[in-house]
């Protein structure tokens, strides 16, 4: 297994990983969405899993780890995104408490 096989098995590895979790969250969303009523935009949750999914299939392609203007951006979209949603979901679970 040479170095760049080793690198594709890992990115993708972690990419399934990482949309186990963004999945959870996005069901902690809608469940909370629902049982409070107020809106916490839960499909949104799929644009990071889109936008990682296109940064690791870049990234994964190509014989390099990082640099990739696409795929480097591809990954700020998805951790921004990600970051925002999660904050948007936090602030209305814990308001006035």
């Amino acid at each position: 297994m040479s170095d760049i096989s080793a690198h594709q098995f890992l990115t993708i590895y972690i990419w399934f990983g990482l949309t186990f979790l963004v999945s959870m969250l996005l069901l902690i969303a809608r469940f909370y969405e629902r049982l409070s009523g107020q809106r916490t935009y839960y499909q949104f949750f799929v644009i990071p899993v889109l936008a990682f999914a296109i940064a690791a299939a870049r990234l994964s392609s190509l014989d390099q780890i990082a640099g990739d203007t696409l795929g480097d951006s591809m990954s700020l979209v998805g951790g921004l995104s990600l970051m925002a949603l999660c904050f948007q979901v936090y602030r209305l679970m814990t308001s006035g408490r």
